[in-house]
């Protein structure tokens, strides 16, 4: 089993090089970036001494958790993509931290990124789930993201709806090409919340087949500029928001001529009712009134 370890880093030729003057442990308290994709590593040893350590490149390996970190204070992007992680664990150290990348492990539950507030861009495509789960989010965790995350990336992960991400109202690029949204009518609630959405994928969604996709959204997301990787132009999105206010403006009209014949129906039923009702009144006493003169003796003057 490979580990991350000091002695691994001393053995580095592509990062420890024996220098006049400077000795491992100089070195290790300078270092900045770590560089061991590919390496075939299983787990993160003590490393702590690399305490200015800002970026560290751990993807494809062998990593099972995430662990030994909290020293590391001063990292801004980690990379641990295409591992076998199951949990997201032991971060909350990481105060500076603005792009995580976790795509292609076996995560089911985002959880455990309530102290990272400076976190812009999260990634996450490609879980490895078992058959039939989705990739499901923590609400503690997402609401800690709202004020901050600016990138989304949660392709393929088997998600079937977004109503729970609604309320990261900062997110300015989303992905979730390759899963199961179906409701187009869903997508343009959430979206109606994301004033500052720049860019989308949700291609090989079923919701990409229903009528006029494209034209709600682009009429919902008033900046984006790119949808499933063809650009919007503003003169398209100008024409469709006419558009859609003519209709409407028509669908208004046709609503309001409806009910004003509705209305002029009622107040002719009413005014025949209510001839109806003075004619049978004025006729009563007439027929009575005849009635008593047929009813009287004949005499002659």
């Amino acid at each position: 089993m490979v580990e991350l370890t000091v002695d691994l880093i001393s053995k580095s030729k592509k990062h420890f090089k024996k220098k006049r003057g400077i000795s491992l442990m100089q070195y290790l308290k300078t270092l900045t970036h770590l560089h061991f994709s590919s390496s075939n590593i299983k787990s993160i040893g003590d490393i702590s001494i690399c305490r200015k350590l800002s970026v560290l490149y751990l993807f494809d390996n062998q990593i099972t958790e995430i662990c030994n970190l909290s020293f590391a204070s001063n990292i801004t992007h980690l990379y641990l993509q295409w591992n076998n992680i199951t949990h997201i664990d032991n971060l909350s150290n990481l105060q500076k931290l603005s792009k995580l990348y976790l795509g292609g492990n076996r995560i089911t539950m985002v959880e455990g990124l309530e102290q990272l507030h400076e976190l812009k861009e999260l990634h996450l495509e490609n879980q490895r789930l078992p058959p039939g789960e989705k990739l499901c989010f923590d609400s503690r965790t997402l609401l800690s993201l709202a004020e901050s995350l600016c990138v989304l990336n949660i392709n393929n992960n088997n998600i079937n709806d977004i109503n729970d991400l609604s309320g990261l109202k900062e997110l300015q690029h989303f992905s979730a090409a390759d899963n199961k949204l179906h409701s187009i009518e869903e997508l343009e609630d959430v979206f109606s919340l994301w004033p500052h959405l720049l860019k989308m994928d949700l291609s090989g969604n079923p919701v990409c087949r229903k009528p006029k996709y494209r034209d709600h959204l682009t009429i919902v997301c008033k900046n984006l500029e790119s949808l499933d990787g063809r650009e919007i132009h503003e003169i398209t999105r100008e024409f469709l928001i006419n558009w859609k206010a003519s209709k409407e403006a028509k669908k208004r009209n046709k609503l309001a001529a409806r009910t004003e014949n509705r209305l002029q129906c009622q107040v002719r039923s009413q005014l025949e009712r209510d001839m109806a009702i003075g004619v049978h009144a004025e006729e009563s006493p007439a027929s009575g009134v005849a009635h008593e003169n047929s009813a009287a003796p004949h005499t002659l003057p």
